[in-house]
């Protein structure tokens, strides 16, 4: 009888333990520093996301701000994450980020982590080929003074946050959230962008929470999910459901500062969307899933030691167009492909050729060896975020898209095969030549798996 009191002790005391997050590895000695910049516009302004805005913005509906969080583990080691209420991040951005973080701060370019939230409200200040365009000089000159503030301001973030490191708590832990819904509808005569139910999704909502030491005062939250913020199409400036989720988190928690990382949301849509009430309605739904994971008993303590690595790889387009090829398209009755075609041939006569591949960013950092964070360039589809989770072997991975390069749309194979707009279509909105080689998506997984192995390596 004493034996079987003493074995109910035990299994009572173990599933306490479980309920009350015991059982855990031992909180580890972070130092944590967080930081946030406004970045709305001082005036109005064009706007990114829509080819159909025919002017510029109309005021401000939500102010849009850039947040840095910092961390560094007991070694000494550091990684700077930066978020933005932006539609991307242009190369130009990123490598003068680079710039002044190693210069300023002696960080590596590893160990700066960069993400737009991707919201259709928001200004648009990258130039591509328009600077070689008659006609678009105001655009030019507009975003190449928003880009130039911009900078000044990202830099001021992260060293602000490096500045305010002290001893801190991290967690990690996730939930799920249901609003987004797969955007690539099968019909008869190919992929329609609208919504699709049956497609492939990921709702997962990774987090990661910031304490002082012993817990009292959480100081910052930053959390992922994979959806286009496009619940809105007016013409104020506006983060969307990302912005409003961030909005409703800090409220909810005073004094504390939530950053939102955009995942592989290259086909994947709010829905319902149109109007402001539901993008306010899906920051809500967002920040409440946030809220489940952050009084989950299952949240983990983050582990060290923190090891990045970033590559730019070569990644293919498919055989560019020939100047004649481009010179019949000018005809075309769809507007769209015509103006693609006209400012593939300015490239042409200003720099002798069209690009035959881009330098495509993967960053991977590992927190110990528990969880690992995939940061991927561009508008990628949800094919990677589920096949890098899958393939990985970690307890915990958390896959970023729109992270230090924004340069088009990313499709898996499956995507780019099927064709429509994130296969390809998608490419005549911008001036690369695209769409990409078949050889896409072997490319980049092979370069996720290269970094990752040498982190498991060290």
């Amino acid at each position: 009888m004493k034996l079987a009191a003493h074995i109910l002790a035990a299994i009572l005391m173990l599933k306490a333990g479980v309920a009350s997050g015991q059982g855990q590895p031992p909180p580890v000695p972070w130092k944590a520093g967080v930081a946030v910049v406004k970045i709305t516009p001082g005036k109005n302004m064009w706007m990114a996301g829509y080819a159909s805005r025919k002017a510029p913005s109309e005021g401000v509906e939500q102010d849009l701000f850039a947040k840095a969080l910092a961390l560094e583990d007991e070694g000494g080691r550091r990684v700077v994450f930066l978020t933005m209420d932006l539609i991307g991040i242009p190369a130009d951005l990123r490598k003068a980020v680079e710039h002044e973080g190693a210069s300023r701060f002696q960080l590596a370019p590893e160990s700066i982590l960069m993400n737009a939230s991707h919201t259709h409200c928001g200004p648009e200040f990258r130039i591509g080929g328009w600077r070689y365009l008659e006609g678009m000089e105001h655009k030019v000159s507009e975003a190449a003074e928003y880009g130039d503030k911009l900078r000044g301001n990202l830099v001021k973030v992260m060293g602000e946050a490096l500045g305010r490191l002290a001893p801190a708590t991290v967690n990690y832990s996730h939930a799920r959230c249901g609003f987004a819904m797969n955007r690539r509808l099968p019909t008869r005569i190919g992929f329609s962008n609208s919504q699709y139910p049956d497609g492939p999704v990921d709702h997962d909502v990774p987090i990661l929470e910031v304490l002082e030491p012993g817990g009292k005062q959480r100081i910052a939250v930053m959390f992922g999910y994979a959806c286009h913020n496009t619940t809105l199409s007016f013409m104020k400036f506006c983060g969307d459901y990302a912005g409003y989720a961030q909005e409703e988190i800090e409220r909810a928690h005073p004094g504390t500062v939530a950053l939102f990382m955009n995942g592989c949301s290259g086909d994947q849509n709010p829905q319902p969307r149109g109007t402001l009430d539901l993008a306010k309605h899906h920051g809500r739904t967002l920040a409440l899933a946030v809220e489940a994971g952050l009084i989950t008993p299952l949240k983990r303590p983050l582990q060290a030691p923190v090891k990045a690595a970033f590559e730019r790889v070569d990644l293919a387009f498919a055989t560019p167009p020939t100047r004649a090829q481009l010179e019949e398209r000018l005809a075309s009755k769809n507007t769209h492909e015509a103006g693609h075609a006209k400012r593939l041939l300015a490239i042409l006569d200003h720099e002798g050729k069209l690009e035959t591949s881009y330098p495509y960013p993967v960053q991977v950092i590992h927190f110990g060896n528990d969880i690992a964070m995939v940061a991927l360039g561009g508008e990628v589809v949800i094919d990677y975020a589920l096949r890098i989770k899958k393939e990985l072997g970690k307890p915990a991975v958390w896959v970023a898209g729109y992270s230090n390069d924004v340069m088009g749309y990313i499709p898996s194979l499956r995507v780019l095969q099927e064709g429509g707009y994130e296969g390809g279509g998608a490419m005549v909105y911008g001036s690369h030549p695209g769409p990409w080689s078949d050889k896409v998506e072997e490319t980049i997984m092979g370069a996720v798996m290269r970094l990752n192995g040498m982190l498991e390596g060290r």
